[in-house]
């Protein structure tokens, strides 16, 4: 799914008017550049842009950190009180990783010496 602007610019404009905000006063709030709150409210300007610059916004919208970036996604935004899905540590994600495969050759290991070796620890002839 492509990244929908026009909904971003959509909520932004809808949710600014509710909160009776001009385009500086949420370029104040968020502490986004105005050219850059005038480029999402008029979706003029397509291109990736920095999570923290929805972010920001969301948060100065009253809305939850992550309501923009899903209304970019084409997904259904969080609630203003739930609390912020967690990025895994890709760190820990590696590490996990490494524990499942560090499992498997101990099993192997394990297998290849049942067949090497018998029960009272000699090598077991081959033909």
């Amino acid at each position: 799914m492509s990244d929908n602007w026009t909904a971003v610019s959509r909520e932004v404009n809808a949710r600014a008017a509710e909160l009776g905000l001009k385009q500086r006063e949420l370029a104040e709030r968020s502490g986004v550049s105005l050219a850059i709150v005038r480029e999402i409210q008029h979706n003029k300007v397509h291109r990736n842009r920095n999570p923290r610059t929805l972010e920001a916004l969301s948060t100065a919208l009253q809305r939850h950190p992550h309501h923009l970036t899903a209304v970019l996604a084409g997904k259904t935004p969080p609630e203003a009180g739930q609390a912020p899905i967690p990025k895994p540590d890709p760190v820990v994600v590696a590490l996990n990783t490494l524990i499942r495969e560090i499992r498997g050759l101990r099993t192997q290991v394990s297998r290849i010496e049942a067949a090497v070796f018998s029960e009272n620890g000699t090598r077991r002839r081959t033909r």
